[in-house]
């Protein structure tokens, strides 16, 4: 018996410390992952979740922190199955964002159909929320259910071009990015191979340049690294840009941050006496100090030498934007413009290229609508501003990261970077950047998706959109006035309109449970997606017709009506229903910087012209909608209210 309760001890002991180290390891390996992820090092915090998880796999935050650094280190495949995991045991309670992280998943995977109900959802359970973050996921998840549609439409009908997959002598299973074609040259960018890292052991960005085959067209010889005064030792040295006549070069340095982020500057070389010049780093204020200016591209606009680059320095939509900036005939800048709102976001738009040719910008954004994380968008600049982005289609774009995208010296072949599905990797897929080609023609591919119906006669096509019908929060726009103009455009009154869904869920909603509560939330949910959002959508494709007659030379006839709910006199009302109108003009005077101005009340019979007529305008005759100032909950935020204020086309024809 003495013998047995000493074992009994020893194994007591035993099982004793071996809880201890177990414990002790798991919290070292706990605190190394939380160290990995906020230095952004998400390989090392993948690996260090993974031994944890090898050992406690139950544990529903260690599936939560693999899967986070999973995802963060595009490795897809583990990332969307702990997150799974993690939402069947969780319910969305602890972890909410993981519905809106399963969703990109499956979006950045080509599954659209399932992204956008998952987006929806999160949609919908989340935008009350008041927390800054999870309002920008709630943003961001309206716009990724309407990308998911615009995704599947592209990729049902892709543009006429074969991408081409550079070969080995560029592409290797490191990042190669940035590309440019300078008279058979290809310039690019690329990460050092793992096995030269420098005496610090850091792996760096470098130039590089392959020289085009003689004997295979759209082939290079192997690539080989610039000189040490394109590439200086200890930073990283990126996107080459050279002027017209090969005089002037422009690139990145940078300094790493931590694992994932850099901040860079823009240094400028000469071409003097038959060699290049030490590169200079560009003074204010192109570069700001504790600021990142990145990805260099020299080009004109209407013959004047412009830089573009991209920044996330102050006053910019948010993350990187696209900026550029005049160069003075000293050499020096002027002040560097922001591209504008039509260009640039909440999030990040990166990778300018802008075109001289046609005056237009290329560009990767993560928040216009796209199919995966980074698209390319395109922009003409005209009337000194640049137009609404548009997607390059499908498969100049994939459901990964499309970016850098730029055109030959020759003009007449594209390349860009991507991480698509063939790119090469060691160690997991769509890990690492490489570079693809195709015919330049293809950007004078059409990518819209409403060929099929070109046959439609014009006129047609137009008056199907009629009874166009549009929506205005209470009072707007100038509330609490008598005028009879704004100087509001309709789209800025709809951007404002749509972000009060969580206002009018919440009024509306207010007091009210179970069955109720939800057919008062799916009310509002009808009237902003299907009336509000589906106004705007059809004023843009009215525009897009009324653009193609007009270049037609048609004579076009817009008559237009006002509405409004009974909350104040008829003569109030009826200013107001004139305000809303008067947004309206204003909207069509501003489409694409101007376009339409000159044909408004156009005498020349030799070209289009737009002429309006308005109707009967003012309160409507019967409703369902309290006059009740103080009852703001069925007289402001009711949908019998909100489809009372309103605005309507309602009818187009053309004049002989």
């Amino acid at each position: 018996m003495l013998f047995l309760n000493t074992i009994h001890k020893l194994v007591l002991l035993l099982l004793f410390m071996t809880s201890t180290l177990f414990s002790q390891n798991m919290k070292e390996l706990l605190n190394q992952g939380a160290n990995a992820m906020m230095q952004k090092d998400y390989s090392s915090a993948s690996q260090y979740y993974r031994q944890i998880l090898l050992v406690d796999s139950a544990n529903i935050n260690h599936q939560f922190f693999y899967a986070e650094a999973s995802r963060l280190n595009f490795d897809f495949t583990p990332a969307l199955y702990w997150y799974k995991k993690v939402l069947d045991t969780d319910k969305g309670k602890t972890y909410p964002e993981v519905p809106f992280c399963i969703a990109s998943l499956l979006k950045n995977t080509g599954k659209y159909k399932d992204a956008k109900v998952l987006f929806e959802s999160y949609y919908k359970k989340q935008r009350t929320v008041k927390n800054q973050n999870t309002q920008h996921l709630v943003l961001k998840a309206k716009q990724e259910m309407e990308a998911c549609v615009l995704a599947e439409e592209l990729v049902s009908h892709p543009l006429g071009i074969n991408i081409l997959h550079l070969d080995s002598a560029i592409n290797t299973t490191s990042s190669e990015y940035a590309p440019f074609e300078l008279d058979s040259n290809l310039y690019f960018s690329s990460l050092i191979d793992l096995s030269s890292k420098d005496e610090i052991n850091e792996q760096f960005n470098k130039l590089y340049l392959a020289k085009k085959s003689v004997h295979k067209e759209n082939e290079f010889l192997k690539a080989q690294e610039l000189d040490s005064l394109f590439n200086e030792k200890g930073i990283h040295n990126a996107n080459t840009s050279f002027n017209a006549n090969f005089t002037k070069v422009f690139v990145s340095r940078c300094s790493s941050l931590n694992s994932s982020q850099y901040r860079c500057d823009i240094y400028t070389s000469d071409f003097k006496n038959g060699h290049w010049t030490p590169f200079q780093k560009l003074p204010s204020p192109v570069n700001m100090t504790g600021y990142n200016t990145t990805q260099p591209c020299l080009s004109k606009i209407n013959n004047k030498e412009i830089l573009f680059f991209s920044s996330n320095r102050p006053n910019g939509e948010g993350g990187m934007d696209i900026w550029y900036v005049t160069t003075k005939q000293d050499g020096t800048f002027e002040k560097p413009i922001n591209a504008g709102k039509n260009i640039n976001t909440s999030e990040d738009e990166i990778t300018p290229w802008f075109s001289k040719d046609d005056q237009t910008l290329y560009f990767s954004s993560t928040w216009h609508k796209g199919l995966g994380n980074f698209d390319i968008f395109f922009s003409k600049y005209e009337n000194d501003a640049f137009n609404d982005a548009a997607n390059m289609g499908y498969p100049i774009n994939s459901s990964y990261n499309d970016i850098y995208y730029s055109i030959n010296s020759k003009q007449d072949r594209a390349y860009l970077s991507s991480n698509r599905i063939g790119s090469f990797f060691e160690e997991k897929p769509n890990c690492c950047n490489d570079i693809y080609s195709f015919p330049i023609s293809a950007k004078k591919t059409s990518t819209n998706i409403d060929t099929a119906i070109s046959s439609i006669p014009l006129i047609e096509r137009m008056k199907e959109l009629t009874p166009l019908t549009l929506y205005f929060h209470n009072d707007e726009p100038e509330p609490r006035t008598k005028q009879i103009i704004t100087n509001k455009n309709y789209k800025k009154t709809y951007e404002a309109y749509s972000l009060l869904i969580v206002n009018y869920l919440q009024e509306y909603s207010k007091g009210l449970k179970g069955i109720r509560k939800d057919s008062a939330i799916n009310a509002i949910d009808h009237f902003f997606e299907d009336s509000l959002d589906a106004g705007m959508k059809k004023l843009n494709q009215f525009s897009s017709l009324l653009e193609e007659a007009l270049s037609q030379g048609k004579k076009v006839n817009i008559t237009l009506k006002g509405y409004c709910s009974p909350l104040a006199s008829n003569d109030y009302n009826i200013n107001l229903a004139k305000r809303r109108i008067s947004s309206l003009i204003n909207y069509f005077k501003e489409y694409k910087n101007g376009k339409f101005i000159r044909y408004i009340n156009n005498a020349n019979s030799n070209e289009g012209s737009i002429h309006f007529i308005y109707e009967e305008i003012g309160e409507l005759k019967t409703t369902k909608t309290s006059d009740d100032f103080k009852d703001t909950k069925n007289s402001i935020y009711s949908p019998f209210a909100a489809r009372e204020r309103k605005i309507q086309i309602m009818l187009v024809d053309f004049a002989n």
